[in-house]
């Protein structure tokens, strides 16, 4: 073609060419179809995730998971996962090895089941590659003798029916995990890698409303907590509060009330309160609106099944058990000949066609019972448990009340006897210090006496000899045996003013004490009674000896005091001291010397009195115990148990105290402080 000539197209060519540029022009708009079907897609795809994202932020109960269960399998249907058999969450509970498994079906049923860990081969299978990490897939085939095991087990666990399930040759899970979880699926026929993709997609977005599950999950226990533990406030008030007999009869809307507060479905309660004593099964039924059925009181031998409970009580175990109808007559007509109760359709009452589930859960003093026309789950179980618990606490209160009124009569008859015993018990005690003083002072008078009589024997000797010497004209050795007449004469004279000294000092020590204070020589009782006490115990032994030591403060002067009193307080402290070292000496140690001892000092604006002893002491077990009244540590028929208890009532009363230091086998110190 020459040049500048027109460019000339066949028709051919044209037509070519245009074909080409048709061709082109498909393929651009197939591209942009494909294109907008894939963002459609998409677009539902992130629609149906953001509704389940929404559904799950907006769960306000863990049971919401079904719901979210029922989305989770619209939306993946609608997303491009084909035809699905079920959608599942499961919840671990590695403490109780098993999870909780929350399920919506293609045919619109909703459940949720406790599944235990190694209840089957599929079960494990999921277990073993879903928790191996934080993302892991779980991926399951089940087909031919596993499948048919798998059916098995679903209905032996009572599961949904499935009638696409029970027809299918094989079918296939799909699990990705979610915290202490996992969200997954089930079909008949495998899915693509894509569709895994959405999944997964799903997943994540369930992965970050977990939280909420959580938070959901903590609050409900927290408040279920706290219903509980008021319920149980409740419980132990209402029992704490109960002082009679006839306030038993509002236990049963007591438990009523409060169980139907817990949520706990039941038609019957009440409670079985076993009495070893009486052996009986004091009884307390209520109806399902909280009215008393019956109280009534079976026999620990009534026939049939409350044997049972019985038994289960006295292991300390959980009784349940399905009673038909049938049972519940026969052991109404059991009561009705026991006269337990007097009308059988008062007790029939409520009782479903086919009876019902009893559960008796044990305390320390009988059974709560729950009856219901299903069988309580476990943790409904544990919640009445704790019942069970809070009721014992409380109505052993009540049984320690109810045991003080009971005793309360016992006591104050009792009281009377024991006051008299006492006033017996006391007089006692004084007539047997009155023996050991009056024998201390017949020996203590008895030494001049003795004086007295031998001097007088020896003087009418010796004025017969004198008469003689006299008749023979012996000047001189007539005066020398009236020289000594006149020396016996003289000691005749001081002994019998001890002797009168003795008597006139008992005489002022006996007058009736007014209880008035007077101005004594402290000093000076103490040494009296000491010595009184010391020859008290050589007349009634003559072969006991004793070292006596004494070291008075002669600063101290006189105290005001009961003389009377205080003496006697002195003298029982000295005869036990003298006991303590007459016992040891009589066990014959070698090299052992009894010594009582007594000193007076004064120290400040207080006067202070120690007798102590080198006996046994006094056994560090029962130190504590020596004040109280009619304790004592002297063989039985030796010691009335009530010296020291009236020598601190003295002291006491006195404005001092007494204490005692002791350690056994060295002895025993006994320690008296009164006001300056």
């Amino acid at each position: 073609m020459k040049k500048g000539q027109k460019l000339q197209l066949t028709k051919d060519e044209l037509q070519k060419e245009l074909k080409k540029k048709t061709s082109a022009l498909e393929r651009l708009t197939r591209k942009a179809r494909i294109s907008e079907e894939i963002y459609a897609r998409e677009m539902r795809v992130e629609a149906s995730l953001e509704r389940v994202r929404g559904r799950a932020m907006s769960m306000m109960k863990s049971d919401d998971l079904l719901g979210i269960c029922q989305i989770l399998f619209e939306e993946l249907q609608q997303s491009g996962l084909g035809e699905l058999r079920n959608t599942m969450i499961n919840i671990y509970d590695d403490d109780k090895e098993s999870f909780l498994n929350y399920d919506y079906s293609w045919n619109k049923k909703t459940r949720v089941v406790k599944i235990p860990y190694k209840s089957h081969s599929v079960i494990k299978s999921f277990l073993r590659q879903a928790k191996m990490k934080s993302d892991a897939l779980a991926e399951i085939v089940v087909t031919g003798y596993e499948l048919e095991t798998w059916k098995e087990f679903r209905r032996e666990g009572g599961q949904l029916e499935d009638a696409k399930l029970d027809e299918s040759t094989e079918i296939y899970y799909y699990f990705y995990s979610i915290g202490t979880g996992a969200v997954g699926i089930s079909r008949f026929s495998p899915i693509s890698k894509k569709q895994l993709d959405i999944l997964k997609r799903f997943r994540n977005v369930f992965e970050l409303c977990y939280r909420r599950y959580t938070d959901v999950v903590d609050a409900e226990a927290q408040a279920s907590e706290a219903v509980k533990q008021a319920a149980l406030d409740r419980i132990r008030a209402d029992i704490a509060s109960m002082r009679r007999i006839s306030d038993l009869d509002r236990i049963t809307p007591l438990i009523w009330n409060e169980l139907t507060i817990l949520g706990i479905p039941f038609i019957r309660c009440g409670v079985f309160i076993m009495d070893t004593q009486q052996q009986l099964i004091h009884t307390f039924l209520s109806a399902p609106d909280g009215q008393a059925i019956a109280a009534f009181h079976m026999s620990f031998g009534t026939p049939g099944k409350t044997r049972l409970i019985l038994e289960h009580w006295q292991k300390n175990e959980v009784y349940m058990e399905h009673w038909k109808d049938s049972d519940f007559v026969d052991l109404a007509n059991t009561l009705i000949r026991q006269q337990a109760i007097e009308s059988r359709d008062q007790y029939l009452a409520n009782v479903p066609r086919g009876g019902f589930y009893l559960h008796f859960l044990p305390f320390l003093q009988g059974m709560l019972y729950v009856g219901n026309t299903t069988q309580l789950n476990e943790n409904e179980i544990k919640l009445t448990q704790s019942i069970a618990n809070a009721f014992s606490t409380a109505y052993a209160r009540y049984e320690d009340f109810n045991n003080l009124e009971a005793a309360k009569k016992q006591v104050e008859s009792t009281l009377d006897e024991l006051q008299a015993a006492q006033k017996q018990l006391v007089q006692s005690e004084k007539m047997a210090s009155l023996g050991e003083l009056t024998a201390g002072i017949a020996h203590e008078i008895q030494n001049p006496l003795n004086f007295v009589t031998n001097f007088s024997e020896v003087n009418k000797e010796l004025i017969d000899e004198m008469q003689q010497e006299m008749d023979k004209g012996n000047i001189i050795g007539a005066k020398e045996i009236s020289n000594h007449i006149k020396e016996n004469e003289d000691k005749i004279l001081l002994h019998g003013k001890r002797a009168d000294a003795i008597v006139k000092g008992m005489l002022q020590h006996s007058r009736p004490s007014a209880g008035v204070k007077e101005p004594t020589e402290i000093n000076a009782l103490a040494e009296e009674y000491f010595r009184l006490s010391y020859h008290g115990l050589r007349a009634k032994d003559k072969n006991f000896n004793a070292s006596l030591n004494t070291d008075f403060d002669k600063s101290i002067g006189k105290i005001n005091i009961i003389p009377q009193d205080i003496g006697r307080v002195l003298l029982n402290l000295y005869n036990n001291a003298f006991y303590a070292v007459s016992e040891k000496k009589n066990q014959r140690p070698i090299g052992y010397d009894p010594t009582v001892s007594v000193s007076t000092k004064k120290i400040a604006e207080k006067i202070e009195i120690r007798v102590k002893d080198n006996g046994n002491g006094i056994p560090q077990k029962v130190v504590d115990k020596i004040f109280q009244p009619f304790f004592t540590t002297k063989p039985t028929g030796q010691g009335t148990g009530l010296g020291l208890s009236l020598s601190y009532d003295i002291i006491k009363a006195h404005g001092g105290e007494i204490m005692v230091n002791s350690k056994e086998g060295e002895g025993a110190e006994f320690i008296i402080e009164l006001p300056a």
